[in-house]
């Protein structure tokens, strides 16, 4: 089992035709979750700690304050290198916590944050990132359904979140008001897809779909009907 990877993504929004909508990346195919559609983001990298952390704090705050700098940094430097496009750091907001489940052979620990975008005119390199769109959140999650796109859970289940809201101070003041939420997945493996169990599920610590009680799961379907689950 690997060590999960300290990484940074970005929900970036804008508003058009009377709602919002979020940037949506191709990764290539050849790179991890290749083919996938997902927010701008990318592995935190030595650069983005050196401008975290102070001599006096060094190693020893590493997952501490200067971890959640660290993420910004690194969300800030992804989301220009992969989209061309700038953003205030004094703008994210720290709202979700992901670590790839461990039935994956590489995995990431990825600080979630949600920013509006100042400008709105992608440039993608070509090389990490193929394709680019911008997509209200129901529409991607369509496109999702229809097998027009592909997309990972984390990236589901935000969309999902973000899809009842029509402007982004809506979105701003729902996460701002409420702590980051942690997503650590424990993963069933079902004749119709996987199931994903998240904490307070009564399935979690067993792995057991079948568990009687509280729901907060995501069935990941492969006819792509995927079903989120919370009670």
């Amino acid at each position: 089992m690997s060590e999960p990877i300290p990484s940074a993504t970005v929900v970036l929004l804008r508003e058009a035709n009377e709602t919002i909508e979020v940037l949506l990346l191709k990764r290539n195919s050849k790179i991890s979750y290749g083919g996938m559609w997902v927010f701008p983001g990318g592995k935190i990298d030595a650069e983005d700690y050196e401008k975290a952390e102070d001599s006096a704090t060094g190693e020893a705050n590493r997952d501490g304050e200067a971890a959640l700098v660290a993420a910004q940094n690194a969300a800030h430097r992804e989301t220009q290198e992969e989209a061309g496009l700038d953003i205030q750091r004094e703008k994210l907001i720290y709202f979700a916590h992901w670590t790839t489940p461990k039935i994956r052979p590489k995995r990431f620990s990825t600080w979630f944050f949600i920013a509006p975008a100042e400008t709105h005119d992608v440039t993608i390199d070509g090389g990490e990132i193929h394709e680019h769109c911008w997509r209200s959140p129901m529409d991607a999650l369509k496109a999702h359904r229809e097998g027009e796109i592909e997309l990972v859970p984390p990236t589901f289940l935000t969309l999902l979140e973000i899809s009842p809201y029509s402007s982004i101070s809506e979105v701003e003041d729902a996460l701002s008001n409420s702590s980051p939420r942690v997503f650590e997945p424990r993963v069933e493996i079902l004749p119709e897809g996987l199931c994903y169990f998240y904490e307070g599920d009564a399935g979690y610590e067993k792995t057991d779909h079948k568990a009687e009680g509280a729901r907060h799961r995501l069935y990941a379907k492969t006819n792509r009907d995927w079903q989120y689950q919370r009670s």
